[in-house]
């Protein structure tokens, strides 16, 4: 390597260091280094703290003055260890880490202890591997699904200590049971010590937003003519029931969610009250995801996700459930009936293409979106009866649905239909090929440009809670404080 070479690959801060350790080495002060190389005492002092990065004609005076050659301040001996730590410590200041964190750098004194500064670097170190850890969010986010969905299936869908907290909650508010009233959901809210706000200006990337210190729950002004407003404010309350801290990962994070959405439909659909309801239903075989909607006055997709809740545990029934956007892709997935879900090499469904035979695609097709459409699928893994419908949100269309297995089939409405599919998904390229003649047109000759999904690339933000923008929430939450 020649010795230019050397120069550009050798940083400045260790260069300035193996001039400080041999100029002490020699009895030299900074001045007499200065006076020697005919430089002011200032700018040496920039050139040992890596503030400057010397040219090679100043390199070479240097190294004469202290009798050694450039190589020596270039490739010399490894730094002794507190010059590496001061280093070390020096680099991390100029990096993103100390600026994020609002850091500024300071002189590293003589009378810092060394171990102090191991530990600086220590603690720098992890924030940068917790960095690293949350900026790999899909491949953490889909591990941190499947071991979720794994706990749900063990469970057959059915938490105990959330059904009996809702149990306690609707008993505390006197709720007689049956649908749960817009009145109920506030005489909640201020048995937990909530007023309720609606705010035009609420931050995009939160439902809601709990200011603890004044007992105000703000919801967006939009929320009673986009949707349900009840389930809005038991989504808000869910997690002051169940007094949930901030999250330390994002497993906990989505855990979290799943305890919030459960809570809230145990809330809107309570179990003692829809359990007798559903085994009349099973017993007149007429199981009926649409009734289970009208009769709590609900969304279909709420009454899809509670029917799984209470399937297994009450009705000895496995069930799976699909929502599906109108991309294909696969957005949220529940089963303990053996159904083959398409996986990725984690083994997690969500963001996987659902095949375009099965009931959740092929429902997009229908024209009919006021009646339910039912349809059996012969799959690799046996036969499976689905009911589904299509919803709109702010995303798009998505299809939500829930199958059984063929002998389950006969306590449900819409068991005679004629619809059926084939579906080889788990077995073969199925429909994920084109047919042969589009193929053999247009394999050579397209172009796709490929629109990119924004969670695919995107970070967790540093802040506590994933997705949610920290600072437009406390400016949100300054701006409508009470004064």
């Amino acid at each position: 390597m020649s010795t230019i070479d050397a120069a550009e690959e050798t940083d400045a801060l260790t260069i300035g260091r193996r001039i400080r350790r041999l100029r002490t080495a020699k009895g030299m002060t900074l001045d007499d280094l200065a006076s020697a190389v005919d430089r002011a005492p200032s700018q040496m002092s920039m050139i040992e703290t890596g503030k400057r990065e010397p040219k090679l004609t100043q390199l070479q005076a240097i190294a004469r003055a202290l009798g050694v050659t450039i190589d020596a301040l270039l490739e010399g001996e490894p730094l002794d260890e507190r010059s590496a730590v001061e280093i070390a410590l020096e680099r991390a200041m100029k990096g993103q880490t100390f600026q994020a964190l609002g850091i500024e750098p300071f002189r590293i004194a003589k009378s810092l202890p060394t171990d102090a500064l191991k530990a600086l670097l220590a603690l720098h170190g992890e924030i940068d591997r917790l960095r690293d850890e949350r900026a790999a969010t899909p491949e953490e986010a889909r591990r941190a699904n499947v071991e979720l969905r794994h706990l749900m299936r063990r469970q057959d869908n059915h938490f105990a200590d959330l059904e009996a907290k809702a149990a306690e909650i609707l008993a505390a508010v006197g709720h007689p049971g049956g649908p749960l009233t817009q009145r109920t959901a506030s005489e909640i809210a201020a048995y937990l010590g909530f007023t309720l706000h609606y705010a035009p200006d609420l931050p995009q990337t939160t439902r809601s937003v709990a200011d603890l210190a004044n007992g105000r729950l703000y919801l967006s002004s939009s929320v009673p003519a986009k949707g349900d407003a009840r389930t809005a404010v038991l989504q808000a309350l869910s997690s002051r029931i169940l007094g949930h801290s901030e999250p330390r990962s994002y497993a906990e994070f989505l855990r979290q969610r799943v305890e919030t959405n459960y809570l809230t439909g145990a809330l809107l659909i309570p179990e003692s009250h829809v359990v007798p309801a559903l085994k009349d239903a099973k017993q007149r075989r007429a199981i009926s995801i649409e009734d289970l909607r009208d009769a709590y006055s609900v969304s279909y997709e709420t009454a899809a996700h509670r029917f799984t809740n209470l399937a297994t545990r009450h009705l000895d029934i496995p069930v799976h459930f699909l929502k599906v956007h109108e991309s294909g892709t696969i957005t949220k997935a529940y089963e303990n009936d053996d159904v083959n879900f398409p996986t990725d090499r984690l083994g997690a469904i969500e963001g996987q293409m659902c095949c375009r035979r099965w009931t959740s695609r092929v429902v997009f097709d229908e024209d009919d979106r006021f009646n339910p459409y039912y349809q059996y699928t012969d799959t690799g893994n046996g036969t499976y009866w689905c009911t589904a419908r299509v919803e709109s949100s702010s995303e798009g269309l998505h299809s939500v649905s829930v199958g059984v297995r063929f002998d389950d089939t006969k306590w449900f409405v819409g068991r005679d239909t004629s619809h059926r599919g084939v579906s080889k998904h788990s077995v073969e390229v199925c429909c994920r090929r084109a047919p042969a003649e589009l193929e053999d047109r247009w394999r050579e000759n397209s172009w796709p440009n490929v629109k990119t999904p924004r969670t695919l690339l995107a970070t967790l933000p540093t802040g506590a809670f994933p997705g949610v923008d920290t600072t437009d929430v406390y400016e949100f939450l300054e701006a409508h404080a009470p004064r």
